[in-house]
């Protein structure tokens, strides 16, 4: 008898194991697609305002939940996406295609990343507004300052910084712009953006990049001989990780940098595994140090990092072997950082508002600094991975 109830207890656990696993498979990545968009347009009802903005701005944040939204319309076809987005484009972009709220020579390459949905826009609508709009950032990469080795710089009031943060901004538009403009001659540069980064903040020994690298060793936070700051920052490793995939899109077939690219990406999705939560599947706001205390579960990094592990694997740059490491993160996303807000919307919560360095009031880069910036809900950096993420998911269980 007592051994009837043993094998009775093993087929209890193999089946609840199976009704969970199975629950988890259930998740219906477009609707939670959906729902995250439509709850967006809800929260905020003009794009401009989806970083808590008090007035217009033009910025990375607005520009990334366009993008996200453009990628939405263009999976179920909903025209109601495209129009949010296009609304952003066309609050500042003016009859003559001239960029409002925009200064070219505060050479910030944050303002590049708005660019790209403007490329969906102009072949949508031919309308050389958009591609006026289009052209008026590239000319900012042609006089942004570098490092003495060709890096940009994260920003001019930045001098000789490179942070991660900076290719997500700046690479995937600079190579949309050299393919759709034919521009070959441009993929050289891009590829030198990684090379340069990686070479200066990748430790082999963690398999993480350091958020960030001053060639000049002038700032506190940069280390007297390596130059790169103290942490591994769990955003700017997720912005690295999608400027990565993203870049893939454009970058030809038989460019001799692709290899590099891939090389780099393999590398980065092997410290993004490493370092994953094994209960949630989710990642720490400081990647290394889960245990430590103050440190907590971030959104927009694991959005990030989710959306980056899910295109590589459908795309066939990692190996397959990362399909669990993907689902594993995206339904930890969905079980642990969604709340239902009751009215009809949804939320996605503990995202880290800010973090950088330098700057006044001075940013150290420690973990404390870290681990004290303010936490809240719908961060723009975690909403727009989080649909896009969902849309991978979608697209790897149809």
């Amino acid at each position: 008898m007592k051994k009837i109830w043993i094998v009775l207890f093993g087929l209890l656990v193999v089946f609840q194991s199976c009704s969970e696993q199975a629950q988890k498979q259930s998740v219906n990545g477009l609707e939670m697609a959906v729902k995250m968009a439509d709850s967006e347009m809800i929260h905020f009802p003009d794009p401009w305002m989806v970083d808590f903005n008090p007035k217009p701005v033009w910025n990375y944040t607005q520009g990334l939940i366009a993008h996200s939204m453009i990628k939405l319309w263009q999976q179920n076809g909903n025209e109601t996406y495209y129009a949010y987005a296009k609304k952003y484009a066309d609050k500042f972009i003016d009859s003559t295609g001239y960029l409002t709220a925009y200064k070219l020579d505060d050479y910030n390459i944050d303002a590049v990343n708005s660019g790209k949905f403007l490329f969906d826009v102009y072949a949508n609508t031919k309308d050389e507004r958009y591609l006026s709009a289009i052209k008026q950032l590239r000319d900012q990469l042609k006089t942004h300052p570098r490092t003495s080795e060709g890096g940009f710089w994260h920003k001019k009031r930045y001098p000789h910084q490179m942070w991660l943060d900076g290719l997500y901004m700046g690479a995937p538009f600079y190579a949309q712009y050299a393919k759709e403009m034919n521009q070959p001659e441009l993929f050289d540069d891009v590829v030198k953006q990684f090379q340069l980064v990686h070479k200066y903040t990748y430790n082999a020994e963690t398999g993480l990049n350091y958020h960030g690298w001053d060639e000049s060793r002038e700032q506190a936070w940069a280390d007297s001989i390596t130059g790169c700051s103290p942490h591994y920052w769990g955003r700017a490793m997720g912005w690295y990780a999608m400027a990565l995939v993203d870049v893939l899109d454009f970058l030809p077939e038989d460019h001799t940098g692709r290899a590099d690219i891939l090389k780099i990406l393999a590398q980065v999705a092997e410290g993004i595994k490493k370092y994953q939560d094994t209960e949630t599947g989710l990642w720490y706001q400081v990647l290394d140090q889960g245990n430590r205390e103050g440190n907590y579960l971030e959104a927009t990094a694991s959005s990030m990092f989710t959306y980056s592990l899910l295109k590589a694997v459908r795309k066939g740059y990692i190996a397959a072997d990362y399909n669990a490491i993907a689902d594993k993160a995206y339904n930890g996303l969905v079980e642990n950082l969604i709340k239902d807000n009751g009215d009809g919307t949804i939320s996605l919560t503990k995202c880290c508002s800010v973090a950088g360095l330098g700057g006044n009031p001075y940013r150290d880069g420690s973990y404390e600094y870290y681990v004290s910036e303010p936490v809240r809900d719908n961060d723009p950096k975690g909403v727009g991975p989080f649909i896009m993420a969902s849309i991978e998911f979608s697209m790897k269980t149809n």
